[in-house]
């Protein structure tokens, strides 16, 4: 942030941190539908009924605001990722985890998160899939500095669960994996551009109640799938 933008006060001053909220709120629905290079400071301050100096004042530039879109629901994913880790490991007492607990806890945690609108609901997991599908090269970089800490243990711990697993496989499954849940959370959209497929539309329920499942399935399959055979 510049000198300038610290030092200019935003219209509505008095309720900083409401409009601090209110920008947030409003770049978050609209950089899920439009993208970011799509969605303007204009589209943003209207929506937000801010004006530009606003925007600048709490963020500095429009990279800077959608990391902090990101970094405001990122903080509790990852708290709560560590978190269940951490108690997993606890309770068993040394031995190695369950492949089946490590995925859920990492990506179930993910998917349950849109259950709950004070963490972004809906809109916060298509954001994250359309993001990560089609990353611009400083939101790649943010999401890596972001993830390092979290990924590193829960790969620590499928090494740990999967000791006749090459370790370079398992974090080649790692990203086939991060890789499926960014198109599985992206929507249907994503399904009807990629495949084209004419499915009935109660195929393609988005239901947490049927995503989640279909999800878990798909990735422990991956994970358990017989190791690669490689020409000499």
């Amino acid at each position: 942030m510049t000198q300038a933008a610290q030092s200019l006060p935003p219209a509505d001053a008095k309720n900083s941190a409401d409009t601090r909220e209110r920008i947030l709120d409003a770049a978050e629905h609209l950089f899920t539908e439009n993208g970011f290079e799509g969605t303007s400071m204009r589209m943003i301050t209207g929506a937000a009924g801010v004006n530009l100096a606003a925007v600048n004042y709490h963020f500095g530039s429009k990279e800077q605001l959608i990391q902090e879109v990101f970094r405001r629901r990122l903080t509790w994913l990852n708290q709560e990722r560590l978190r269940i880790l951490d108690e997993l490991e606890a309770e068993a007492a040394g031995k190695p985890l369950k492949p089946s607990l490590i995925v859920d806890a990492f990506f179930g945690t993910l998917i349950r998160m849109a259950e709950h609108e004070a963490l972004g609901g809906r809109t916060f997991l298509r954001l994250i899939g359309r993001t990560m599908t089609e990353p611009s090269g400083f939101i790649r970089a943010f999401f890596a500095e972001e993830y390092a800490g979290v990924v590193d243990r829960y790969k620590q711990a499928l090494f740990k669960a999967l000791p006749d697993v090459p370790k370079a496989e398992i974090v080649w499954r790692f990203h086939f994996m991060l890789g499926a849940t960014s198109y599985a959370i992206a929507g249907t959209d994503a399904l009807r551009i990629v495949t084209d497929w004419g499915i009935e539309p109660q195929e393609a329920d988005e239901g947490l109640d049927k995503l989640l499942p279909r999800l878990m399935s798909f990735l422990l399959g991956g994970l358990r799938a017989q190791l690669p055979q490689f020409e000499s």
